[in-house]
């Protein structure tokens, strides 16, 4: 039953094969869409290997498990909290609570059960990671009101996207706070960026049913101001670089992701309806050039 997947999952032969509830529950969670949580955890890699501790595998094989269950989760709640207005959105309309398959009551448990793996992940971090971990919630619960009342919910998402920066580095250090607040900036532009270019897609449904959104709001500045936050993001990520390291050698460690960015920047067509989200899914190779560019400048010598 393809017609019930939604247009832009990227697994489905594999979720089209499994019975309708865990199909529906892969799909509230958007086990299907693996882009969400790399963008969640390269983040958590950023702050990881920024700070000069070397690879910690295991580590972030806790916080990889942590983003892919936590991003689910933050979906459940998502199309909780936006059913009705999903129903009003092509792209959106076949998603399981909007379009009835799942009651919000299931879909209220299988977000308590992915919850429930993210404590797992938590217990394993030193409280004062665990802290900040926390702190996000707010965030998180925040969000999805925020495309009802501001043009920017982007720059919301950066701030929640971009919260295992945070956990990672304070699970390894608690100093330099002024190097890890500029990457944090770059990383909430960068977010920016990249979800107006998700929002491409949807910008005549969402300008119909009342949703605010970055790709609305730059208008047919829209090309532009993604470059101009992208640039903001190269710009802050390496201030923080220099106030980690100040060596001007670090600053070549950005050079391949600056380089992806401005690739995608001049070749998006917001003409074409596929190539948006084909530029958004790319971030996972600006992720982890940005993460090779992070484990370079924190472990420099070490």
């Amino acid at each position: 039953m393809t017609e019930q997947i939604v247009p832009d999952s990227e697994h489905r032969g594999i979720v089209a094969r499994l019975p309708q509830l865990p199909r529906d529950l892969a799909l509230l969670a958007r086990f299907d869409r693996p882009i969400g949580w790399w963008l969640l955890f390269w983040p958590c890699v950023f702050g990881v290997w920024l700070a000069g501790a070397g690879p910690q595998f295991a580590l972030l094989g806790w916080l990889l498990l942590g983003s892919i269950a936590m991003r689910g989760a933050g979906c459940v709640y998502n199309d909780i909290v936006d059913a009705d207005l999903d129903r009003q959105v092509a792209r959106t309309a076949l998603r399981p609570v909007a379009s009835g398959r799942v009651s919000k009551r299931a879909a209220w448990a299988w977000l308590l059960a992915l919850c429930l793996v993210g404590l797992i992940v938590l217990l394993q971090l030193r409280w004062q990671a665990q802290v900040v971990a926390i702190g996000s919630l707010a965030l998180v619960a925040a969000y999805p009101f925020m495309k009802r009342i501001t043009w920017w919910p982007q720059a919301w998402l950066g701030m929640v996207f971009n919260w295992g920066l945070l956990v990672g580095w304070t699970e390894l250090r608690f100093d330099n706070w002024a190097a890890l607040a500029a990457v944090y900036a770059g990383c909430i532009a960068w977010v920016i960026g990249y979800d107006t270019i998700y929002a491409l897609q949807d910008r005549e449904d969402d300008a119909m049913v009342g949703i605010r959104s970055s790709a609305l709001a730059m208008g047919a500045r829209v090309q532009g101001g993604i470059a101009g936050f992208y640039a903001a993001s190269v710009g802050l990520w390496g201030l923080g670089f220099w106030l980690y390291r100040p060596d001007p050698l670090v600053c070549l460690a950005l050079v391949p992701v600056t380089g992806h960015l401005a690739w995608q920047v001049a070749t998006l067509d917001v003409a074409d309806p596929d190539n948006p989200l084909a530029r958004f899914r790319s971030n996972r190779w600006a992720g982890a050039l940005m993460a090779a560019a992070c484990f370079v400048v924190g472990n420099a010598g070490a």
